[in-house]
């Protein structure tokens, strides 16, 4: 037995049993066609890419647990090592889809730090569990908080450098949407740099560094390793916000269009089963903690994957707005606002320097009926509007109501 086998064959024993769910094939799969003919995969086969990082735990479930070949897939999930080179793979094809930052999907689709190319976001992997680190140094010089933070930049001689993971990406959003709410102007007052996850910590331990946003297990990683402390969670920047998506090309969709409706099924039951209880979560950390996977301590992935947090500076907590994966598909639906929000920061933040049309580019990029059909097939409620309402930490409301005069509102911008 390989060890492949050998750890799916543990985790079935522990896991699978405790959610009660059922491996056969599922009734749409045994039943009438779609209106497009067959609903069997036109291709079977798929390499699905991944960063090393705790929210890709759906697509190595996925993968490895059975849930791919419940829907006639096999998934081969395959380890990357930067979020560009996700995007490539994706653009030549040598991946089918991808466990991706939703804001790369949209920077792609506008030819935005790299080549433009048509893409499509089919499902929300998780919401929350990203967070902003600040070194052992800062620490030591007074800085605990965001307030003195922005004291802090004001009287330094040089400028200090912060790491996101991918210029359209999401912790580059949260990162600059977090200093921006502390009267801290990310293109001016400090430096920023791009840093795959797995080299955070590392990065921050030799001084590359005065703080970062990526996400977990790398921020637990820099306390665990006591380089740095957690200053804000993303989910205190935006709670239940949407991160990780499944991403691929438009090309693929509308070639494969059931592999990709049967791909989504597979991994909103992998995300329905982690989310099922505690056990399940734990198995869960215990499967991607190898080195075929995230290649971090269990316990480092554990705690903030339980929603037990604690910040590296004595406070800890239960948290209310941890990272989910299904929560019975609310997590999953890809809503129009979110995408176009992403859009809206790219006007601020100078990297788009006119207003695209943002309900337009929406609705091409997230695939909402490929969805509701895959949700509707495992009995999963679809939201009845693609837009949803939510406050962020400054308190301004996001809607999707006015994405162009919300994207002006904001007295730091570029």
């Amino acid at each position: 037995m390989n060890e492949r086998d050998s750890t799916r064959r543990t985790f079935l024993k522990q896991s699978i049993a405790v959610a009660g769910l059922s491996l056969a094939a599922p009734a749409f799969l045994r039943s009438a066609a779609w209106a497009a003919g067959s609903d069997a995969p036109e291709k079977t086969d798929l390499r699905i890419g991944f960063i090393p990082l705790t929210d890709c735990a759906s697509v190595v479930v996925a993968a490895t647990q059975g849930f791919g070949s419940k829907y006639g897939l096999n998934i081969t999930p395959s380890k990357e090592a930067s979020w560009a080179g996700v995007r490539d793979k994706l653009n030549t094809g040598e991946l089918d889809a991808a466990h991706v930052l939703y804001g790369m999907m949209y920077g792609a689709q506008l030819g935005l730090a790299g080549p433009q190319r048509d893409m499509a976001v089919l499902m929300g992997l998780n919401q929350n569990g990203q967070g902003i680190t600040l070194s052992r140094q800062l620490r030591e010089a007074g800085v605990t908080t965001g307030e003195q933070l922005a004291a802090h930049v004001k009287q330094s001689a040089n400028p200090l450098t912060f790491a996101q993971t991918f210029p359209t990406g999401t912790h580059a959003m949260w990162l600059y949407y977090w200093l921006g709410a502390h009267g801290i102007n990310p293109m001016s007052d400090v430096k920023t740099i791009v840093v795959p996850p797995p080299q955070m910590v590392a990065n921050m331990r030799v001084g590359n560094m005065d703080g970062f946003c990526v996400g977990e297990p790398w921020g637990a990683r820099a306390i665990f390793d006591k380089v740095g402390f957690t200053v804000a969670t993303s989910q205190q920047i935006w709670p239940d916000h949407p991160e990780k998506v499944l991403g691929t090309t438009r090309a693929f969709v509308e070639q494969y269009p059931n592999t990709a409706r049967a791909l989504v099924m597979a991994l909103l039951e992998a995300g329905r089963f982690i989310d099922a209880n505690e056990e399940n979560r734990r198995s869960t950390a215990r499967l991607i903690a190898g080195k075929a996977y995230v290649n971090a301590p269990v316990q480092v992935i554990e705690q903030r994957f339980l929603g037990n947090y604690e910040d590296g500076l004595g406070n800890s907590w239960q948290d209310p707005h941890s990272m989910q994966f299904c929560r019975d598909g609310s997590v999953n639906f890809p809503y129009l606002s979110d995408g176009m929000w992403f859009l809206t920061q790219f006007r601020r933040w100078g990297l788009l320097t006119e207003d695209p049309d943002y309900a337009a580019v929406a609705a091409a990029v997230n695939q909402t009926r490929l969805f509701s059909e895959a949700a509707g097939a495992l009995g999963l409620a679809v939201p009845a509007s693609p837009l949803r309402s939510s406050t962020l930490i400054d308190g301004t409301v996001w809607n999707g109501s006015d994405p162009a005069g919300y994207a002006r509102s904001f007295a730091i911008k570029a």
